[in-house]
């Protein structure tokens, strides 16, 4: 049976492309999601995986809430600059059961200082940034391959 994963992505994210290229690179979200599939599929994985985004905290907080009784393997997330400011989405984070992967596209510990503290990262099971476009390929990869 293939995993299944949850990916939501923050705010702004949907104007990846066209924004700050310098730091986020030229690839669209679209471009991203099928980088990671592809690549995954490339590599021999079979894997489920819902893409989601939205610039609501409310959106957000309620799709997290509906992973609290599903059966996805993992929650794969960049909650944006949500992750710097959102109580409410940590809360909700601290329900889950299954992994998080928190992924950032930037290294944030090399920009503006309010960027450096990641309040969602508390419910974090792992963090991956720095990586442009790969860290949602490695964040699912680290979840496909515990135990191994």
């Amino acid at each position: 049976m293939a995993m299944k994963f949850m990916v939501i992505n923050g705010p702004n994210l949907n104007m990846l492309g066209k924004r700050e290229a310098s730091i986020y690179g030229n690839d669209s979200l679209n471009d991203i999601q099928d980088y990671t599939e592809s690549t995954l599929s490339k590599m021999g994985h079979s894997v489920q995986i819902n893409w989601f985004q939205s610039n609501s905290e409310t959106e957000i907080i309620d799709k997290i809430q509906g992973l609290v009784e599903s059966d996805f393997s993992a929650l794969i997330i960049n909650p944006a600059a949500y992750s710097h400011t959102s109580v409410a989405i940590l809360d909700a984070l601290k329900m889950l059961s299954i992994p998080i992967v928190e992924v950032h596209l930037s290294n944030t510990h090399q920009r503006e200082t309010f960027r450096q503290v990641k309040l969602t990262a508390k419910a974090s099971t792992i963090i991956m940034e720095g990586l442009g476009k790969n860290a949602y390929l490695f964040g699912i990869l680290t979840q496909l391959n515990k135990g191994n």
